[in-house]
């Protein structure tokens, strides 16, 4: 059978067979063996016959402009803009997803926007946008779309970075991040226990992502948590939390604590106090980390880049806008020459606060 993109019939990789007849897939942990037309816990993976296929390829759940601020990344070109998308379905089964709209969607009408990688790289390209996200739900599930896009990025010198989970496999992984200029990664907390209870997963084949991204490629990382009230936001778990960071990756990692709203399964559980995610970066800064933020709130001292030798403000934010910027070109302090850890290029001006809906027809 022919591949037909946005039709349901791509041929997905990453799969074997079992002894058993059954197909099993090799894309992520969960390693769903499949029979018949069954398809894996992510939904867009699904058995056909003797083949894997990728039914979310070319097919968006829509495409918007925003500040790079907003994946969150902080040191990968400050203020510019990205063209973000994802698909439906997701492979993690989180009880707190904020996007589970999409995620969780079991209805292939949520994806409106029809899209081949050619056309997204040449909408990015016209939009003036320096990278292309692949966000909203997981990339691991369409990987395949995801590296095709990143290719036809690539050609027009636009960047790439994957807003994920972290959820993968060995061999994907290394296909997947060798086309990503830069990943910020949800380490949705510290314990396996957390992640069984409230993602369906665990938490070592994530912590193995974030050290394959930081000692075996060039790929630019940053991490975030969603700190939810009584559930990961211990001080023990968020001590634990940055010394690892700190040991494995390095101090120049950068981690963003975020708030959790009520949303999907957790509508009982409260917000997430500012004085919660002010505690986790004091905690973190303790333990080493040179670069720790608070998002979803309004607050400048949270969201401030810091020089680590001579602690001079660098970048002043307020949620995704920058109000001042001081680094060099070359992402150094004016002050004492450091140099900053990061992506960074001239800063002219910043694509801010505002959030752009783009439809992409071929």
């Amino acid at each position: 059978m022919k591949d037909v993109p946005g039709s349901g019939s791509y041929s997905g990789r990453y799969w074997h067979f079992l002894d058993d007849g059954r197909m099993q897939c090799d894309l992520c942990p969960r390693h769903c063996r499949l029979h018949g037309e069954q398809r894996g816990a992510c939904f867009v993976r699904q058995r056909v016959g003797d083949r894997m296929v990728l039914t979310a390829y070319g097919r968006s759940s829509g495409f918007c402009i925003d500040p790079i601020e907003k994946k969150p990344l902080n040191h990968f070109y400050p203020g510019s803009a990205v063209l973000s998308f994802g698909t439906a379905g997701c492979n993690l089964a989180c009880k707190f997803c904020q996007n589970w709209d999409i995620s969780k969607s079991r209805e292939m009408e949520t994806l409106a926007d029809a899209a081949m990688p050619e056309a997204i790289a040449a909408s990015a390209a016209a939009h003036g946008c320096k990278s292309v996200a692949f966000t909203y739900n997981d990339p691991v599930i369409f990987a395949e779309y995801a590296m095709d896009v990143a290719d036809a990025c690539h050609q027009l010198g636009i960047r790439t970075v994957a807003v994920t989970a972290g959820y993968m496999g060995a061999e994907a992984r290394r296909d997947f991040y060798a086309r990503m200029d830069a990943a910020n990664v949800d380490l949705k907390g510290f314990s396996d226990a957390f992640y069984v209870a409230f993602t369906g997963a665990h938490l070592q084949p994530v912590l193995e992502t974030l050290q394959y991204l930081k000692h075996e490629t060039d790929v630019w990382l940053e991490i975030t948590t969603l700190l939810i009230p009584g559930k990961n936001d211990s001080d023990d778990e968020i001590r634990a939390e940055a010394r690892w960071i700190a040991r494995e990756l390095g101090p120049d990692v950068p981690l963003h604590f975020t708030a959790f709203h009520p949303d999907y399964k957790m509508r009982d559980v409260p917000p997430t106090p500012c004085s919660t995610l002010a505690r986790a970066r004091k905690h973190a800064l303790a333990e080493g980390l040179h670069y720790v933020y608070t998002g979803n709130v309004h607050d400048t001292a949270g969201a401030t880049t810091h020089c680590p030798a001579c602690r001079a403000q660098l970048i002043v934010r307020d949620w995704h806008a920058i109000e001042s910027y001081r680094l060099t070109p070359t992402g150094t302090c004016p002050d004492c020459f450091a140099q900053i850890a990061g992506r960074f290029g001239n800063f002219e001006r910043q694509f801010g606060r505002r959030r752009i809906p783009v439809r992409i027809g071929e």
